[in-house]
């Protein structure tokens, strides 16, 4: 799910962006998936940059990194003041939220709504398009985090801070795998209009993930790596059946399960 607020970061001119960039990375695609996917205060972009917006999937890890390190610092303080890990965990996860607009989590809500919620493809999309919540999001909100926190909560008590943020830039990372392997479900929208990534986009963005998640926690993200995309591709497949392809409640759906399942991956190697 990408940051409903990009039109108020956008200025008419900019100078050095070409107006039809194809050129695979850009300095530019960092603030842009910032803009996409945080709701960091950030200056405004020239127009033309948000035409990279899918160009720049490569650099979704890199916002995940941002809203993880400024998450963890909040843990850390925490932990520094003797709070106890359940209580650290809970700040860390707010400041998750706080820092993306809690977008990832509403996408999770209403995915659950539609793709159970409704018995054809039109009316499963038109449930995640209404923004009450019902029964399945509330449900997988409530199921979801609690493991988020009990599972950094964990992770908080043995020091082993590094492995939550690796969970938020690897998560990220299986975003452009959907938005490329899937079809769109819809032909409007904020999934639709941001576009498909390249194949090299995409690689970029696993393998920048890969590398920062082996380095900040060893072996052990190696399961973590498999768990994490093993359930984004159980819910790839979900979302292709019941609804026919990918949307931005979708992808915010498969960050937050990723993460989860990485975190409670590396919390039972601890």
């Amino acid at each position: 799910m990408f940051n409903r607020s990009i039109e108020t970061n956008k200025t008419p001119k900019g100078t050095g962006v070409q107006k039809n960039d194809t050129n695979p990375f850009s300095l530019w695609d960092i603030p842009l998936a910032l803009v996409l996917l945080t709701r960091l205060p950030l200056p405004r972009l020239p127009e033309p940059v948000f035409k990279r917006q899918a160009q720049a999937a490569w650099a979704f890890p890199i916002a995940g990194l941002a809203v993880g390190a400024i998450a963890c610092l909040v843990g850390w303080l925490a932990m520094v003041f003797h709070l106890p890990p359940f209580v650290a965990a809970t700040l860390l996860v707010a400041m998750l939220i706080m820092t993306t607009g809690a977008i990832h989590e509403d996408g999770l809500a209403d995915t659950f709504d539609g793709l159970w919620g409704g018995f054809t493809a039109e009316r499963r999309l038109e449930i995640m398009k209404d923004s009450q919540i019902g029964t399945y999001g509330v449900l997988a909100l409530v199921v979801s985090q609690l493991a988020r926190v009990s599972a950094v909560a964990t992770i908080l008590a043995t020091g082993s801070i590094w492995a939550i943020l690796a969970a938020c830039v690897f998560s990220r990372a299986l975003m452009p795998v959907l938005m490329a392997s899937l079809p769109n479900a819809r032909k409007s929208g904020l999934s639709h209009s941001v576009g498909t990534p390249g194949a090299i986009s995409v690689s970029m963005s696993l393998g920048l993930a890969v590398t920062i998640a082996v380095f900040l926690c060893g072996g052990a993200a190696i399961t973590a790596i498999f768990s994490a995309a093993l359930v984004a591709a159980i819910l790839a497949l979900t979302a292709r059946k019941k609804i026919g392809g990918q949307t931005g409640d979708i992808l915010g759906a498969s960050q937050q399960l990723a993460e989860i399942a990485f975190l409670l991956a590396i919390s039972a190697q601890i």
